[in-house]
């Protein structure tokens, strides 16, 4: 088997074999690609065979298959895997736990800051890929349930599912136990800004698969009990059936007496247990029959019409403008720098463009007051007139 040469010999490979790559790898879940199919991609022979003895591809007769590494490449890229790898996640624990020692141990300033940089990568890894794979599990789930026809294997998978499940929640608790209270000193020392912002983003990804797991536990076993009753249902409408067929039913069971027993009401509902559709399913001709079949029953032909508001008078629509005398405090405050009077006694003094009563004189000595307090000269004296006592204020 020839090997690529450089990256760049890798890339120019991928690049002009991109086409038929991309078309193997949407069909890679249903069967192998004919060797004959693959043809129609290259106008030469060679390069087909330069990508299988380059391990791109794996020739297997008169068919071709992806090979598995540059799949599962492909599968991570774009986050379309959807097994959960749960020895992934604790390998990379392991790594940040050896590179955190290796970091404390090392005396060279280089070689701590590889330390520290491998961790940062495995801690990004650890978040990412548990987020994915809290979400896979969930999809698997719901499949498995919806598309498992037969009711043991649908329940030893759901059983096995729920002890994936058990195995992330313990790499979740055995992250953040690492990034909280298990290396603090790694963690107080060489906690620089970026390795600070990977643990609170890894904090918030570990949070948010927890709180996913807490309902993907309830959704198992809410699942296993359903698949549980239905099977011991069908179980038993089997016996009965087999019974009934050798004409055994009353000899040996008492059903009759069961059924004379019941006061059943005939049109009684019977006990409905919610399934959600998948959506391979509603995609389906079949799926989307029983969405319009569900919307026609829902349907109503009665719709209430909401309220039409009155239309405007034409004369609100007509521009208006109001008028409002405003007095200009630095005007104000001009003419009281050149009085050589104080502000209490100038403002009562004061010719204003409008009538102004005394609270109002007393509002705008106050904003006088704070707004040029650095060019008064405030004094300690007070003077009291009626109810009102007042500071000395004179200009600077």
């Amino acid at each position: 088997m020839n090997h690529f040469e450089s990256i760049k010999d890798l890339i120019n490979t991928l690049a002009w074999a991109k086409d038929l790559l991309i078309a193997m790898f949407e069909k890679r879940r249903f069967f192998s690609y004919k060797y004959e199919h693959a043809l129609t991609f290259f106008s030469d022979e060679d390069r087909l065979e330069t990508l299988c003895s380059k391990g791109v591809l794996h020739k297997n007769g008169a068919y071709l298959e992806l090979d598995e590494q540059f799949r599962d490449f492909f599968e991570q890229v774009l986050e379309v895997n959807e097994d959960i790898n749960t020895a992934y996640i604790n390998e990379n624990i392991q790594q940040v736990k050896q590179n955190i020692n290796f970091y404390l141990q090392e005396n060279n300033e280089q070689r701590k800051n590889s330390y520290q940089k491998q961790v940062k990568a495995a801690l990004r890894k650890i978040g990412r890929i548990t987020l994915r794979n809290v979400i896979d599990l969930n999809r698997n789930i719901e499949n498995e349930f919806k598309t498992e026809p037969t009711y043991s294997i649908k329940i030893k998978k759901l059983e096995l599912l729920d002890e994936k499940r058990r195995a992330m929640y313990s790499l979740i608790e055995q992250t953040e136990g690492l990034v909280t209270d298990g290396e603090i000193t790694f963690f107080s020392t060489a906690l620089d800004e970026e390795l600070k912002q990977i643990v609170v983003e890894l904090r918030g990804q570990l949070t948010e698969s927890r709180h996913n797991l807490i309902e993907t536990q309830k959704q198992i076993i809410e699942y296993l009990h359903q698949v549980k009753h239905q099977s011991r249902l069908l179980e038993k409408i089997k016996q009965i059936k087999y019974l009934k067929d050798q004409f055994e039913i009353k000899p040996k069971t008492n059903l009759l007496h069961l059924l004379a027993s019941k006061n059943a009401v005939l049109f009684e509902a019977r006990p409905a247990y919610p399934l959600k559709l998948s959506l391979e399913l509603l995609q389906k001709d079949e799926g989307r029959a029983m969405v319009k079949k569900v919307a026609a029953r829902l349907k109503q032909y009665k719709k209430n019409l909401l309220p039409v508001a009155e239309g405007i008078a034409s004369h609100d629509l007509l521009p208006g403008t109001d008028e409002e005398v405003f007095i200009d405090l630095d005007e104000i405050k001009r003419g009281f720098m050149a009085s050589g009077d104080h502000l209490h006694s100038y403002l009562g003094k004061y010719n204003y463009p409008r009538e102004v009563v005394y609270e109002e004189r007393i509002t705008i000595f106050c904003q006088m007051v704070s707004i040029y307090e650095k060019d008064f000269n405030i004094k300690e004296v007070f003077q009291r007139e009626g109810q009102v006592e007042y500071a000395m204020v004179l200009p600077l």
